[in-house]
């Protein structure tokens, strides 16, 4: 940096939040070097949980954006604000009685903001409704959605993609994240491409487009391309090459929207299941005179929060973040309000960081921010909370499973590595707990972003560092 060009408070003020790499361990900073990426681009913090004593402290005050490290702030807020033990509620009412199995009127499904209400729950809750003596439906479905505020946004924002999973919205009746599986393979007659969905919702409309080819089963002869084909995504196309080679072929893929989802599957499922509906589907709030059929409630918070932050689900930590919201200041919920609530929670406990930026809760932003310093401060005092055991579970164990499952192969305890993940384009990040070979416990933050940190530059500078918290 050459003063010479920029003022001397500017100076200063770099000088004060950029530590220099000589800070480091020798490896790290030997990594650092060989990756080519300056220290000015990196955030490394390594703290002693019982002390608080720091080991390394790299630009430890700069916000950085965290990627999905994020994800650890709204889920053990969730933990501390809503207890381990909370559960979401799917209702189904009705706006007239039933008699003799029929219900003359419509049938209501209200979301409560289940964040895993995969399809075999979604089924378990049809079958359920059933099973209370409901057979045929002579009004309409509506779809309640209004626990949460409508976004203004759409799934392709991010990066163009609206059909990864990914980039699901949050919902308060999400079902099965959206999405389907996409079974692609040569027909039995070797004369086509068959392909399968599941699950296969009420309205969605699938053209098949992809061409049998001969040779390998490689390259441009497995190329498969699905796409939405309109806004409500209830039209998709699949198309490309697939080789008479091939065996199945198969993608998650989002579909539809939100209540044509769970409008189109409950449909499916209740035929299935040998019930009658003629009708259509409607969006409206649940009258408050209606009569309630059936509550199913979700898996607790805790395991909840475990496969969010295992599996670095986007949906799941957005839609922590609007419960959180829902359960302090009420409906329809909003990322801004539930951000707010956070806050106060973290300067309730000393956690006062002037420079968070929570943004939607899952990290999937540019305009999140976090320094090291915080993200530190905020581990501490989790591991120190009276919900430790269920926050330190959520994280993935190195060589073991969750995001982290493909890395540290070669420690002999993995419960040693306790870390979440983060990626983006140009920004790789981990932040979590590593346990040095004298048995004592470390904060660990390592943040990277720099052009092309997401291509195996930031993970070999994060396992430099971690390498060295073991051996301490």
């Amino acid at each position: 940096m050459n003063c010479r060009t920029l003022s001397l408070i500017t100076c200063l003020a770099l000088a004060a939040q950029v530590s220099h790499a000589d800070s480091l361990p020798e490896r790290p900073r030997t990594v650092l070097k060989q990756q080519l990426v300056p220290d000015s681009a990196v955030t490394v913090v390594v703290r002693d949980v019982a002390s608080g004593a720091s080991l390394v402290e790299l630009n430890s005050t700069v916000p950085r954006p965290p990627a999905s490290t994020m994800k650890l702030v709204p889920t053990w807020a969730a933990l501390e604000m809503l207890g381990p033990a909370y559960a979401w509620k799917t209702r189904a009412w009705s706006d007239a009685p039933v008699v003799k199995g029929v219900l003359k009127g419509n049938l209501y499904l209200q979301g409560g903001g289940d964040p895993l209400l995969t399809i075999e729950r979604w089924w378990r809750f049809v079958t359920d409704l059933r099973q209370t003596g409901l057979r045929v439906i002579e009004g309409d479905i509506v779809i309640d959605q209004t626990r949460f505020a409508a976004l203004n946004e759409r799934p392709e924002d991010f990066d163009g993609q609206s059909w990864r999973t990914y980039n699901v919205l949050p919902d308060a009746l999400l079902i099965n994240w959206q999405s389907a599986d996409f079974v692609v393979r040569p027909a039995d007659d070797d004369k086509g491409v068959e392909v399968a969905i599941q699950p296969f919702p009420a309205g969605l409309v699938v053209e098949n487009r992809v061409v049998l080819t001969t040779g390998r089963c490689a390259g441009r002869n497995r190329r498969i391309l699905i796409t939405n084909t309109d806004d409500a995504m209830g039209n998709v196309h699949v198309s490309g090459r697939l080789s008479a080679s091939c065996g199945p072929q198969t993608f998650h893929r989002a579909v539809m929207q939100p209540a044509e989802y769970a409008y189109g599957t409950f449909v499916t499922l209740w035929r299935q299941l040998g019930g009658e509906f003629s009708g259509g589907m409607l969006r409206v709030p649940t009258p408050p005179t209606a009569r309630l059929l059936l509550t199913q409630e979700s898996l607790s918070l805790a395991e909840i929060v475990r496969v969010t932050n295992k599996y670095s689900s986007n949906v799941m930590a957005r839609t922590l973040l609007l419960t959180v919201a829902a359960e302090t200041s009420g409906t329809p919920a909003t990322a801004s309000a539930g951000g707010a609530s956070i806050k106060e929670l973290l300067a309730s406990r000393g956690l006062d960081f002037p420079e968070l930026v929570i943004g939607n809760g899952s990290g999937l932003s540019r305009e999140a921010l976090i320094s090291g310093d915080s993200m530190a401060r905020l581990l501490v005092g989790a591991w120190k909370s009276r919900y430790a055991p269920e926050f330190l579970a959520s994280l993935s164990l190195g060589g073991l499973d969750g995001t982290l499952r493909k890395r540290f192969e070669k420690v002999d305890d993995p419960s040693r590595i306790r870390m979440k993940t983060g990626t983006l384009k140009d920004v790789s990040a981990i932040a979590g707990y590593v346990t040095g070979k004298s048995g004592r416990h470390y904060v660990v933050v390592v943040d990277v972003n720099h052009p092309g940190a997401q291509n195996g530059a930031g993970e070999l500078i994060q396992g430099a560092v971690i390498e060295w918290v073991l051996a301490q």
